[in-house]
């Protein structure tokens, strides 16, 4: 019974510079790295975990066809049903291969497809990029990576410290469309504003027509500055001036659209190399930020992902609680559900049910057919939370032990 439990149990692996997205009712994960006796290890490219929302259960699915190489710090988005993998890092170096997944297959085989039939030019390799998703196409802005001599433009800060004959390495602040309809990529003209500062590691969201970037590394700099561009005219806002007060610089930190006028901004690497712990949401509405006190303080994430949930929560995935940079250790495997608005009363039936299915279990057989469905997953649900709670005190008790 408890090796049974173990595996209905089980989560996917601690990893960071992951990808995740949501589909439906799922929050699918690849990719990113973990390190072992201080070597990095890129996990298994033919692995996706799938995490279902009702029932708070983990499942890993072997997946086929022309499999990405193992890389962290890709760019993953979801359009219609199919993941989009690109760019990253691994043993070779930087990558500007585009790859897809259909995520709604019928017969539960995932299948990885290499986009080469594709028309115009792809970005240069990169890792630590961001993706918006806007009328069917992946718009891309920076990252890291390298480029020829003759490749280099002003959408390119060279790192001082790093090129090797005709090759240079830096950050970038340009934008590529790329077409999944017509398969094409494409650089928009950008028609006015000023663009961010090149930049790795931040972070963006898409609310509307906008397309917003916060934050982020260039050189020995992290910012912490907002911009938006119009998806439709491609222009640039120029940096936003903010009312009161603002988050502090970070990289590797995520921000998340929660609703239709607010973004939630989580965790990073502060200038100063301190893992964040700190939430914050921005509303379009009033041009400002509000902290949020109720997050606990024992958390920090960094190089995590963040997945908008069903009812406005923010499902944050692995990620390391330690400084990468000194201390690659801290790799984590939970998952921080950030409730950002009243649940519905439904749902908080629901979850008062699931938690209590003990003093219940004899009421719970009358209910109708489609609400005890619900109810079964939601008890699911609490007992993997509880699962997982004891087997974290175990190990921490265990460690306790060891340490004395």
């Amino acid at each position: 019974m408890a090796a049974d439990s173990a595996e209905q149990f089980c989560v996917a692996e601690e990893r960071s510079g992951h990808c995740a997205v949501v589909d439906g009712n799922f929050l699918y994960v690849w990719g990113g790295y973990v390190s072992i006796e201080e070597n990095e290890v890129y996990l298994p490219n033919d692995e996706l975990w799938i995490y279902e929302m009702d029932s708070g259960l983990w499942s890993m699915h072997l997946m086929e066809g022309e499999l990405p190489t193992s890389m962290s710090g890709s760019c993953g988005a979801s359009i219609n049903g199919k993941l989009y993998i690109f760019g990253g890092f691994d043993d070779k170096g930087y990558s500007n291969r585009l790859y897809c997944v259909n995520l709604r297959t019928k017969n539960g085989t995932y299948r990885w497809k290499k986009i080469t039939n594709f028309k115009g030019q792809p970005p240069t390799p990169r890792d630590k990029l961001s993706c918006w998703v806007y009328k069917d196409r992946l718009i891309h802005f920076g990252g890291y990576g390298c480029r020829k001599h003759n490749e280099l433009s002003d959408c390119f800060d060279v790192h001082d410290a790093f090129w090797e004959g005709q090759i240079f390495w830096g950050w970038h602040n340009d934008v590529h469309v790329f077409d999944t309809t017509t398969q094409t990529w494409s650089q928009p003209a950008i028609r006015g504003g000023d663009p961010p500062q090149p930049r790795a590691a931040h972070t963006c969201a898409v609310l509307g027509n906008k397309g917003y970037i916060f934050g982020g590394r260039v050189l020995q700099t992290r910012m912490n500055d907002l911009h938006c561009l119009n998806l439709d005219t491609w222009t640039w806002s120029g940096r936003i001036n903010i009312s009161g007060e603002k988050p502090r610089d970070r990289s590797w930190h995520t921000l998340t659209p929660i609703g239709d006028d607010r973004l939630f901004l989580f965790g990073g690497l502060s200038s100063d190399n301190v893992p964040l712990s700190d939430g914050w949401i921005h509303s379009i509405t009033t041009n400002g930020w509000k902290q949020l006190t109720h997050l606990p303080k024992s958390r920090p994430r960094l190089w995590h992902t963040a997945c908008p949930g069903k009812e406005g929560e923010v499902m944050v995935f692995g990620g390391s609680k330690d400084d990468l940079h000194f201390m690659d250790t801290g790799h984590c495997s939970d998952l921080l559900i950030f409730q950002t608005q009243p649940y519905s009363l439904l749902r908080l039936c629901l979850d008062c049910i699931g938690k209590n299915a003990t003093l219940l279990k004899n009421q719970i057989p009358c209910l109708p057919s489609k609400l005890l469905q619900q109810v079964l997953k939601k008890i699911t649900f609490w007992a993997a939370v509880n699962h997982r709670q004891e087997r974290k005190a175990e190990t921490e008790r265990q460690s306790q032990l060891n340490a004395t």
